[in-house]
């Protein structure tokens, strides 16, 4: 019965996983939940200063902010927003796979790449093609924080408002609904006021306003410009956190219950291994009793 023994051997083992990953589904159940609420109370706020911002920028043509100005550079920019963590699923395989796409077009037209990881996979990946790595943000744990944020973006913002980047781009999973994320490529720089306007019109709001700037409308919208790019970038890291629970959820979920079907059939051929050895003996017996 050493295949027996063998076969018993598996069977413990899966059960442990089985134990481990239903575990793993209901910490992500539970974190699911708080990241969803985070990533939809954020976005209120996204969008009024999504608003305002497509109001100031038509309201005011007179002055460009180096945001809004295109740059002949022959480096792009990327921000990548990944997961700390993996065991979720093809998340993080989905943007990836974007990027990929996106720097080989780039490489093609002979342009350098700058990038900016948020999350430990992102800068994995990133180092691994090559890409130069500015700066990075990581373990940034189950709560985003807008300070932790600021300081690895501003780098490559900043290089944009110099000249440095020709354009930055924002990649992240978006949330849709638990059993669907979609990865994100958007051009974060230069901003548009006739994107921000259309964003703003399929939002519903179409209304403009006229302003009264204190001190000066360069001011205003220096620091408007700002926070929106940092809102962008916050609801982007939002809407990937709560991405990575649902899909963690989802895969933990997949994996219960494959090692429930690999337990069945270990057991299955337990059972025949264990019934082929008793048949085995009990033709020995008869066969000896025969011969006596």
């Amino acid at each position: 019965m050493a295949a027996g023994k063998e076969i018993r051997g598996k069977i413990k083992s899966v059960e442990n996983t089985r134990k481990i990953t239903t575990a793993m589904e209901m910490v992500a159940a539970s974190k699911m939940r708080k990241a969803q609420e985070r990533m939809r109370a954020a976005r209120p706020y996204s969008e009024k200063i999504r608003n305002i911002a497509s109001n100031l920028g038509k309201a005011n043509p007179e002055y460009t902010h180096a945001f809004m100005r295109t740059n002949n550079a022959k480096t792009t920019g990327f921000i990548v927003v990944t997961t700390d963590k993996g065991l979720c699923g093809g998340m993080n395989t989905n943007v990836l796979r974007g990027v990929t796409g996106k720097l080989k077009d780039l490489q093609a037209a002979g342009m350098g790449v700058s990038a900016v990881a948020i999350g430990n996979k992102g800068l994995g990946f990133l180092n691994r093609v090559g890409a130069t790595v500015v700066s990075h943000a990581t373990q940034l744990g189950d709560t985003p924080h807008l300070e932790k944020l600021i300081g690895p973006v501003k780098v490559l913002l900043d290089a944009y408002a110099k000249g440095e980047v020709n354009a930055v781009y924002l990649c992240y999973t978006k949330f849709i609904n638990t059993m669907k994320q979609e990865a994100v490529v958007q051009q974060l720089l230069p901003l548009s006021a006739d994107d921000m306007h259309a964003q703003t019109a399929a939002s519903g709001t179409q209304h403009g306003w006229d302003y009264l700037y204190e001190p000066d409308a360069q001011s205003v919208i220096d620091d408007l410009l700002m926070r929106y790019v940092e809102a962008l970038v916050y609801q982007a890291v939002a809407e990937n956190m709560a991405s990575e629970q649902s899909a963690r959820m989802v895969a933990m979920k997949a994996a219960t219950d494959n090692a429930g079907s690999v337990i069945g059939e270990l057991k299955l051929i337990y059972n025949k291994t264990r019934q082929a050895a008793i048949t085995k003996e009990l033709s020995e017996i008869v066969a000896g009793a025969a011969a006596v």
